[in-house]
């Protein structure tokens, strides 16, 4: 219903927009209307609107509807096929300049929203392409035709053989890079479209460029088809031919030759092309391609490895992407990769070493089995890095502890554990111990992550971090007594899982304990206001109350003395429970117990930290009671009634700030079927205090004291009815909110508070002549200023 309602206001919003702009013939009214063009594309007066804009005169309101009209295309089926004739008459007459033509001919990309439409669009940039042949119109008219394929997906292999055609017989460079541009964008979107015939002629141009930066984009091409399917239909043998075709040795040529180039990313996109040769087409003898593909690793790994540039380390990132496919489709060459990840780690920068590190970790996912074989360099190492506290060190340190716990298979030794915390006592910080120990929690090993959480628990300041890491420590250990379950045994998986269940308690009461503890508390503040609004109930009644009030202030502070801080805890609102004599044998028994949980709590050592689950265990030994229904008070006070009283209750009274507010308070009692069985009213205590709701506009000095005001009278009611005045100051300009409280006092000097509570509002306004002085008093201190000139002709001007 929501998003029905917002849909029809932006609706709404957009006709009022689009009526606005049709009186606003300018480039900024058709630029906004083209901005709009998602929200109201079916607009038929902003579509002639657009129309009558392409005809202006002016060269910038054409320009904005030329935005426009891009916008609208893309969004509207019907303006795309209204425009498109009168886009072609423009770009065809003689009359329209070159630059205008250039920007309308981008609007073509859009022109895919039918067959039809895309043909009519496509055969006129091939006119143009063919008529005008310089080099702005043929980079734009190639580049909209190769959007248009892509949008279109028909035409996709004619526009793939044109750009091919381009990029070998134009001999402009800014249009073959133009053609590589856009050949690398078809085949990230449609690489299935590609034959071998196209693959093949691509292979011919990067062999025989002599540039360099031409050569990388046609190998990014490559290396991008040779992880699609592509790779496999080039490399397809037809029925009734044997052997390799020609076709596939300029491929390989072509990747070999690049893997050992001078040129960084050449180099990569050679070794790139090489592995996915490996990988796909597996059920070929390619021997010599992956000795090939892992020396062309290694060596771009060594060069990279050392420089610390961001194109070094981009180069990095492909070659260990390479390194992971590698492994995982040829697993007998999987060794040889992690060793040369191994000792390449010893040498290579920071930012380097943690990619080595996720590719070790990613490997080792795969082919657990080679764990074994690199937890001892992985540990030696970690001896040795992260002597300083760089932010580069501290990733290290999580980088290769995340490998270690993935080689370790869910099971550190102890000398392993005694490593990691050596190096990380020494110089990591406290999130990289976190880091770490989440990171051991998610490969398995939750001993460690019981540990390193445990470490952490006296290092942060924040209550609720205190909490959250007491409970991670809490579901680690017990997702280690997991660990120990046995299929053989019943028993013991039983005991495995019932001590895994107390510690996900503990890690559960730690989150969920201080929240208990407020709920307590404000239990037992509404028990204390029941007690004082039971005027007319037996003492049984009332001692009840009391004793679910301490009940709850009791669990409150056991849970505040065990989990939070011992210290902070008081026995100060225990007093009435000590003191007070029971009167009954339930009475007794459950004073008993009170007091048998405060010793306990009271006997605590302040040296231990706090645990949630001690909190539980004490505050389970104390029974809560049940609960009772209270019925409600039999005396009590009708209604108040305030003189002066506004005839609305929600207007305020207006009153002068020189002048005071004598307020009128009267009431009635009244009595159940048996007034006084209990207690007897003596007097009616009345309570009026007043706060300022709004302030004035001025910041006048006056005392706090006039701000507020707070009185208490108390009377004594003469056949039920009773009466008095207040007399009320309110020197503050404003709005005031006055609060009358009324509550009872019976013989023995006790005060109940039965209500009922009334609010009344008061305004507080200026006298006239302070007001009159004041204004003269700021005419006095403003500057004369210049006689206004009578207006004419002249003046306007």
């Amino acid at each position: 219903m929501y998003s029905l309602v917002a849909l029809r206001g932006k609706e709404i919003g957009a006709e009022i927009f689009v009526v606005a702009l049709q009186h606003l013939k300018s480039s900024k009214g058709e630029r906004m209307l083209g901005s709009l063009a998602s929200i109201i594309p079916e607009r038929k007066n902003a579509h002639h609107s657009i129309r009558q804009s392409l005809d202006s005169h002016d060269n910038v309101e054409v320009e904005a509807a030329v935005f426009a009209a891009a916008n609208f295309s893309a969004q509207s089926k019907d303006f795309a096929v209204g425009i498109c004739n009168k886009i072609s008459e423009m770009i065809q007459g003689l009359a329209t300049p070159v630059d205008l033509k250039l920007k309308l001919i981008p609007i073509l990309q859009h022109m895919h929203h039918d067959a039809i439409l895309a043909s009519s669009a496509r055969q006129l940039l091939q006119q143009l392409v063919t008529s005008y042949p310089s080099t702005k119109m043929v980079i734009v008219s190639l580049h909209t035709f190769t959007l248009l394929a892509a949008s279109s997906l028909v035409d996709t292999p004619k526009q793939i053989q044109l750009l091919l055609q381009y990029l070998k017989n134009d001999p402009r460079k800014a249009v073959k890079r133009l053609a590589v541009q856009d050949l690398k964008l078809l085949a990230n979107k449609t690489p299935h479209t590609w034959s071998k015939e196209n693959i093949q002629a691509l292979c011919e141009c990067a062999l025989q460029t002599p540039y360099d930066s031409l050569k990388l984009g046609m190998l990014s091409v490559l290396s991008t088809l040779s992880g699609t399917i592509a790779i496999k239909h080039y490399f397809s043998v037809v029925p009734g031919n044997v052997g390799s075709s020609p076709r596939s040795s300029d491929l390989v040529k072509l990747a070999q030759e690049c893997c050992y180039h001078s040129n960084r990313g050449i180099a990569a996109h050679g070794v790139r092309v090489l592995t996915n040769i490996t990988v796909s087409c597996q059920e070929k003898d390619l021997l010599s391609l992956e000795q090939d593909a892992v020396f062309g690793l290694e060596s771009l790994l060594v060069l990279c490895s050392q420089d610390d540039s961001p194109g070094a380390q981009s180069t990095v990132k492909i070659a260990l992407n390479c390194m992971v496919k590698l492994a995982k489709g040829r697993p007998h060459l999987s060794r040889s990769v992690v060793d040369t990840l191994l000792t390449q780690l010893h040498s290579s920068q920071d930012t380097a070493r943690i990619l080595m590190c996720h590719c070790l970790a990613a490997i080792a996912m795969q082919l657990p089995v080679l764990g074994d074989g690199m937890l001892g360099d992985l540990v030696e190492l970690y001896k040795v890095i992260g002597r300083s506290a760089t932010d580069k060190q501290q990733e290290l340190l999580v980088s290769l502890a995340t490998v270690i716990f993935v080689a370790s298979q869910k099971a550190l030794s102890a000398e392993v554990k005694a490593v990691i915390k050596q190096q990380l006592d020494s110089v990591s910080s406290g999130w990289t111990v976190y880091r770490i120990a989440r990171q051991a929690s998610r490969m398995g090993n939750h001993d460690m992550a019981r540990e390193l959480y445990q470490s952490l628990l006296t290092q942060v300041a924040s209550e609720h971090f205190y909490f959250w890491l007491n409970s991670l420590k809490e579901f680690s250990h017990a997702e280690q007594c997991l660990t120990g379950l046995q299929e053989e045994s019943f028993s013991s998986a039983l005991s495995c899982i019932a001590e895994s269940l107390k510690f996900y308690h503990k890690g559960i009461a730690s989150l969920t304990m201080k929240q208990s503890m407020e709920e307590f508390r404000s239990l037992a503040s509404r028990y204390r206001d029941l007690y004082q609004a039971s005027f007319d109930a037996d003492s049984a009644t009332l001692r009840n109350v009391e004793l679910q009030q301490q009940s709850c202030l009791l669990m409150s502070h056991a849970i505040e003395a065990l989990v939070l801080d011992p210290e902070s805890a008081s026995f100060q609102e225990y007093g009435s429970t000590e003191t007070a004599h029971p009167d009954s044998e339930y009475e007794r028994r459950m004073m008993f117990v009170y007091n048998h949980v405060l010793e306990e709590v009271e006997s605590l050592n302040r040296k231990y930290a706090p645990v949630s689950y001690m909190a539980s265990g004490i505050a389970h030994s104390m029974p809560l009671q049940r609960h009772h229904r209270f019925a409600e008070s039999s005396s009590f006070i009708s209604e108040l009634a305030l003189s002066p009283s506004p005839r609305n209750p929600a207007e305020p009274i207006a009153v002068q700030n020189n002048q005071q507010l004598a307020l009128k308070v009267e009431g009635v009692v009244q009595h159940g079927s048996k007034p006084g069985l209990f207690r007897r009213i003596q007097s009616v205590c009345l309570n009026v205090s007043s706060t300022l709701q709004s302030k004035p506009g001025q910041d006048y000095k006056i005392p706090i004291d006039s701000m507020t005001n707070e009185m208490e009278q108390r009377v004594e009611p003469h056949n039920d009815y009773f009466s008095t005045q207040f007399l009320l100051n309110f020197a503050v300009l404003g709005t005031h909110s006055i609060t009358v409280e009324s509550s009872v006092r019976d013989a023995n000097g006790i005060v109940w508070k039965t209500g009922p509570r009334t609010t009344m509002f008061v305004k507080s306004l200026e006298d006239p002549y302070s007001q009159q002085i004041r204004l003269q008093q700021q005419q006095a201190q403003q500057p004369l200023q210049p006689q206004p000139q009578p207006r004419s002709a002249y003046t306007r001007f």
